[in-house]
This record gives C-alpha cells, structure tokens and sequence, in this order.
C-alpha cells in the first residue's frame, strides 16, 4: 500500500514541473538581447596586475525624434570577438546584466553601477564604415566639446 501511494505521489500533476517552469529555471532573468546598430567601437583597454580586459561597443537605436545610445561592455577574451564588428552593422547581442554596489567608506554615499555584458552577438546586416546615418557629423573629439554641443541644444529639442 505504501508503495502505491509514494507511486501516486510522483506523478501527482499538480507536484510535476512543466516544462515552462524547467526554462525559466535555466533562464537568468538578467539575461536579454538588444538589436542596434553599432555607432562606437572603442579600442581593448586592460586594468590592473591581473591585465582584465574591457571593450566597449556603442549601439544605437532610433526611437523617433532621439536616438538611444547603449554601451555594451565585451569582457576578458570576448574583447577579441568586437574584431568582426564595424560602425554601421546592424547586431543583435545577447547580454547578461552585472550590477554593482561600490562606497568609498562606511560614512560615504553608496554607488550602484550597471553593466551591460556581452555573452555573443550576430551581425544582421553590414551597414558603412561612414556610420549609421548618411552625412552624420565626427563626434566631438573631448568631453568639453560634447558638453558644449549639448549645451547649446534649444529646450524645447530635448528628449525629457
């Protein structure tokens, strides 16, 4: 008898996982994906004795009158992979969210930082090495020249 009921138990539907249930569990839920095309690859820049490396690619999404500006984030040998990539092309990349708390010391404000980390990307379309937009003007070569050209944006122009 009891060997009945432990058997009755088992496959009680209500106690079974579907297996929607089994993918969320695989699924992180800081993980997602972004389609962009690439406005800025910078160059691999390496921090400390360990030598991590860090690459940052900028994407670019238009979202009616403003365009959205990404940073994504392509870690340790991943920098490498950033290769393939040109201003222009149109990628879809899966990332994975990293989220951080830093405070100077126990009497200081806590900071929290996010990051958007490359897992793998496609190319979906090669766009030109000119940029996403026809006759787009050079970023500015510092911040103070982009925060000059901000600065002189009209108030009714911008995006908030």
């Amino acid at each position: 008898m009891r060997d009945l009921l432990l058997d009755l138990q088992a496959n009680d539907p209500c106690k079974q996982k579907t297996s929607t249930e089994k993918i969320r569990r695989k699924q992180k839920m800081s993980d997602g994906k972004v389609r962009a095309k690439v406005h800025l690859i910078e160059e691999t820049k390496t921090y400390g004795q360990k030598g991590f490396r860090k690459r940052l690619v900028v994407l670019e999404q238009e979202k009616g009158r403003f365009e959205n500006f990404i940073p994504i984030e392509f870690i340790q040998d991943d920098c490498d992979s950033a290769d393939e990539l040109k201003v222009g092309d149109e990628i879809e990349v899966s990332y994975r969210l990293s989220g951080r708390r830093w405070q100077k010391d126990s009497q200081s404000e806590a900071k929290f930082f996010l990051n958007l980390e490359a897992v793998d990307f496609q190319i979906m379309g090669a766009g030109s090495s000119g940029g996403s937009k026809p006759n787009a003007s050079a970023p500015p070569a510092n911040a103070n020249d982009a925060f000059s050209e901000a600065a002189s944006v009209d108030e009714e122009d911008i995006p908030f």
